[in-house]
Parts: C-alpha cells; structure tokens; sequence
C-alpha cells in the first residue's frame, strides 16, 4: 500500500490544506510531522471554512484516524482552543480519532516570550518568525531540557525538568530585560491541562507501525515549504525544524522504508512571508496584482505576503533535496489574464550563472534572476476540472514548468474548492 508524504516546494504557504483535505478522503490515517501552530491549512467544505494549525487537516473529515507526530513541536492550549474551536464547527475529536505523540516536545508561555524579546532586540536583522515560540521550543528539544507530553503523567518528574528549564531561560531574560517566568505559575497551568492532554497521548509509532502492517494508506502532511528548512532553506531566515520528506520518517517513527509516495504543493507562481532573500520578488504594480488576486495573508498571522514569478531553479532545488515525485500545482487561475508571465531559469551573480541557489546568505541576497518569457491567456481556468477545460497557453505555461524543475505534474488546482482539482496521477496509486 502506498503511504504519501506531502511537502511544500517553496517557502510555505503553497496550498497544502485543500490538497492534503482532497487526499484525505482517500487515506485512512493522516499525520503532522514537524512544525507547530506556527502554519496555518485553509480547508473549505461544502461552503464551510475551517482554519487549522496544529491539527492534521484530516481531522474534518468522518473515519479518519489523525496523528500529530513526535516531530512536531506542541503548544497544548492552542491544541486544545483548536479542539474545541472546530468542535464549535461540529467536528468532534476523541482519543479514538486524535492521537498526540507522548514524546512530543511542549511549547510554553516562556518560548514564545523568548522568541518576541529576540526578535525585539534584532531590530533590522530579525528573522521574521511568528513570535509563537516554535524556534526556542526546538533549541530546548536539541538541548536536552524540553518538557515533553509524557512528563505531565509524572508531577514529581515535571517540577524538577522545570528548575532546569528555567534556570537556562530566566538568565536569557533577564539579560534580554524581559519578564521572568514564574515556576509556580506554569506548573499550575500545566498541572491543570494535563487530564484533558494526557487522554490523547500515546507512542503513536505503534499506531503506525500497525496501520503500515494492516494496508491502511497512511498521509503525512507537512508544514512549511522546503526553502524554509533548517538545513536546505534560505538560513537563517527558515523554520527551526526539517520541512523536507525524510523528517516524515523521523518525526512520526514509521521508518523511510514506508514511505513510498512524496508528492511536492507548488504555486504557480512564489511567495514568501517574512524577512529573508526573495530572487523573484515583484515590488510593482504585477506583484501588488497577483497578491490581491491570491488572496496573499498569513492564516495564521494575517501577514501579507510578498509576491513574484515562478523561481524554477528553486524548486528544481527543493524537488532533488525533497525527493519529491510529482507536483501539485496550485493557484494557476490567480494567473489568468496577464499577458505575459516570465518564469526564473537560473541566477546570476557577480557575473557568473548559476542553476542552484548557493547555500551563502550573502550571496543568495545577491543573485539576479534570468528569466524566460511565456505568452500568458485572457480566459479564466477557475474551476477547470479538466485539461479540456484549459486555455493551450496555460497548458504551455504547465508543460515549461515540468521541464524547468525536472518533476511531472500529478494534480492541478484551479480554486480554492477541494473538487476543482484535476488529477493526473494518484499519488495512492501511482
């Protein structure tokens, strides 16, 4: 049985949602692997919006079984405000269909107080993260001092680990001129959640390694994108953990022999919050057009996005270090009616061209793109259902941009609703 791994491409905010929602309903389990509440999936169903952050997008849908994996960092008052938000909605979560890694590092009010007063004291040169604390929450994962889910079980266990901890962060605030944490106050507030958290803990890698051995088609959705990766992206400006498909493996506990499928979310064109090198970047009128068309703000943060032209030597990039074995295409309507569209085939810098972006922040901040030009169309492609349904012009635009980034197109999506999707190829069934 194929098992899917669902990456971004870019720098995040490609479409993941509606594309992991669409899979879903053919997957029995579906699992978040990294990240925390810092990204946001936009699902609409049947006319309704659901918002989600932490949760796996599968968890709208009846049957299925949803898993937040051990590489996921937890903040568990946004898990638990996210629960009980889409319970709101009419979508019920139970340990029977939500399942939290019991080893999962924990998130707490002092991290995300960490990351603001950094990024405070950065000025000018601050990374732009989303102040939830996910960056300081995986220093402490690293560092051997994390709280993790299983340690609310123990109270005894829990007030020692948080000496240590605050031991290291009180000193970082207070040479930071920031508030210090109270201890009392935060055993208490973890002490009082602990009975509604510890019901959904478990070693999910069990529950994997079962659903492997039953033939059920297991899901893992990604956050971010692949230029956001802490080893491969635009560093610094990245996340704090691997958004690329090998921390699928590692951050659930299903080993990468499971792993049969990695399909990539890519927009037709690219986009990127916050600070960092951006090769593509439209600052005129173009780039103002295609944001207001795209509906370019953060879910999460309500941040607008910068705009630009499709960076094929990116994502070329992200396709070899993400393994990644088709695409799904997004966004194209958000195209129609330019008349010409120009996508980047290699950089330039300091006189020489290159095919990859260089690893040196320096130089990535340098590089010009080169750009080849492509006859836009005039007809919508919202909805389009079918390659019958495509302008030639934006089929032509499709076909270059397999060429380009050396990937075949395996689904396209022409709006934000689950059903305008055409599929090429299953990636359940490839």
């Amino acid at each position: 049985m194929s098992h899917v791994v669902v990456v971004g491409s870019q720098w995040g905010d490609e479409g993941k949602g509606k594309i992991v929602d669409w899979l879903s309903e053919r997957a029995d389990v579906v699992v978040r692997f990294q990240g925390g509440h810092n990204a946001g999936h936009t699902l609409v169903i049947d006319g309704t919006v659901y918002k989600l952050s932490l949760l796996p997008s599968g968890v709208v849908r009846k049957g299925k079984l949803s898993v937040i994996g051990n590489g996921v960092v937890v903040d568990p008052w946004a898990l638990l405000a996210e629960i009980d938000r889409i319970a709101a909605q009419g979508v019920t979560l139970t340990p029977e269909n939500l399942r939290v890694a019991d080893n999962a590092a924990l998130i707490l009010p002092l991290h995300a107080a960490i990351d603001r007063a950094r990024e405070e004291a950065s000025g000018a040169a601050k990374i732009g993260t989303t102040g939830r604390g996910i960056g300081p929450a995986y220093e402490d994962k690293v560092g051997r001092r994390a709280i993790r889910v299983c340690d609310l079980a123990d109270p005894a266990e829990l007030e020692a680990k948080l000496d240590r901890l605050l031991a290291h962060h009180n000193a970082l605030l207070r040479g930071l001129g920031a508030t210090e944490i109270d201890k009392a106050e935060i055993l208490q507030q973890l002490t009082d959640l602990a009975p509604r958290l510890l019901p959904f803990a478990g070693p999910v890698w069990r529950l994997l390694d079962e659903a492997h051995k039953t033939d059920k088609r297991i899901l893992f959705e990604g956050a971010q994108g692949a230029m956001l990766d802490v080893d491969h992206g635009t560093y610094p400006f990245v996340t704090s953990s691997n958004t690329v498909s090998g921390q699928a493996a590692a951050g659930s506990g299903l080993g990468p022999s499971a792993l049969s499928y990695v399909l990539g979310i890519t927009k037709a064109y690219t986009t990127r919050v916050g600070s960092g090198p951006f090769p593509t970047e439209l600052t005129d009128e173009i780039g103002e057009t295609i944001g207001a068309k795209g509906k370019e703000f953060g879910v999460v943060t309500g941040r607008k996005r910068r705009c630009g032209w499709f960076d094929a030597v990116m994502v070329r990039q992200a396709i070899k270090t993400g393994g990644i074995t088709g695409i799904a295409l997004t966004k194209l309507d958000v195209l129609d009616g330019f008349d010409e569209l120009k996508i980047c085939v290699g950089y330039r810098l300091d006189g020489q061209e290159l095919d990859y972006l260089p690893a040196l922040a320096s130089a990535q901040a340098k590089v010009e793109p080169i750009y080849e030009t492509l006859e836009g169309w005039s007809e919508s492609t919202q909805g389009a259902r079918s390659w019958a349904d495509l302008p030639a012009t934006a089929i032509k635009y499709i076909r270059r941009l397999e060429e380009l980034v050396e990937c075949p197109v395996a689904l396209l999506s022409t709006s934000p609703e689950r059903d305008d999707t055409i599929l090429v190829r299953d990636p359940f069934h490839p």
